[in-house]
């Protein structure tokens, strides 16, 4: 995967917001981002399965239940950076459109 694709996969509200909680938590399961992110539970599964698919977080089976966690350090770290600067860098834009 290269760059661009990587953003892409995570250049989403409800998906970032999935890889916050999991770089904090390390392993939540679908009902704990939809408590949190308070949005149904098929749209929380369709960005996790995204996710998956890019390689971005994996999953193991704890008897019924799909424990989610990002997939490897690296990532952890990149998500961790991205929050901290986003809350250093001042906002240049109050355009909704162009970002």
């Amino acid at each position: 995967m290269n760059g661009p694709s990587l953003l892409k996969c995570v250049c989403d509200d409800t998906r970032f917001e999935i890889l916050e909680m999991l770089q904090k938590n390390k392993e939540l399961c679908v009902s704990d981002f939809v408590l949190k992110i308070k949005k149904d539970q098929p749209l929380i599964s369709h960005h996790l399965k995204t996710l998956k698919n890019c390689g971005i977080v994996k999953s193991r089976d704890e008897g019924k239940k799909a424990m989610y966690s990002i997939s490897n350090h690296q990532l952890s770290e990149l998500i961790s950076i991205i929050t901290k600067a986003s809350k250093k860098i001042p906002i240049l834009c109050n355009d909704n459109n162009c970002c």
